[in-house]
C-alpha cells in the first residue's frame, strides 16, 4: 500500500468520535454499576436466576470461541486435522453442553423440550425436512 493511500485511510478514521458515538448509544445500565445492580435485583425479583444465566451466557460464548479457534486454525492456519485436535474439539463441545445445560436450568427448561422445539422450528422452516437456500433466506414472520 502506498503511503498516500495509507494516510488517506487513517485520516478518515476518528476513534475519539467513534468512542463518543459508542458511549452515546450504550445503555445507562451498561455504564452505571448502581443501575446494573438495580437491574439484577429487578430480574431476581421476577424469578430470573441471574448468576446461573450469566454463567451460561458468558460460558457459551467463551467455549464456542474456543471450539471455533481450533476450527479456524485447521481451516486457515494449517493445523492438523487429526485425532488430537478432534479430541480437543470434543472436549470443547462437552464444555459447550455443560454451559447449555446451565442455561436450561437457569431458565427452568427441560433440555429435551428445547431440542424438541428446535426440531419443530426447523421442520416448519424446511418443508419436507430438506434444506433449501430459498427457505433459509425467506422465513415466515415470527420465525426466529
Amino acid at each position: 500500500m502506498e503511503n498516500s493511500n495509507k494516510h488517506d485511510i487513517q485520516s478518515s478514521v476518528s476513534l475519539s468520535r467513534y468512542a463518543q458515538f459508542v458511549n452515546d448509544i450504550t445503555s445507562p445500565t451498561s455504564k452505571n454499576v448502581e443501575l446494573f445492580k438495580q437491574r439484577i435485583d429487578e430480574l431476581a425479583s421476577l424469578g430470573c436466576d441471574v448468576p446461573r444465566l450469566t454463567t451460561a451466557g458468558i460460558g457459551l460464548a467463551s467455549e464456542g470461541g474456543e471450539f471455533n479457534e481450533i476450527v479456524k486454525k485447521i481451516l486457515f492456519h494449517g493445523k492438523d486435522y487429526n485425532e488430537d485436535n478432534i479430541f480437543h474439539m470434543k472436549r470443547e463441545l462437552g464444555d459447550i453442553i455443560w454451559y447449555w445445560i446451565n442455561a436450561c436450568i437457569a431458565l427452568g427448561l427441560n433440555p429435551n423440550d428445547v431440542i424438541a422445539e428446535n426440531v419443530s422450528k426447523l421442520e416448519s422452516r424446511y418443508p419436507g425436512g430438506k434444506f433449501s437456500v430459498w427457505h433459509s433466506e425467506n422465513r415466515r414472520e415470527g420465525d426466529l
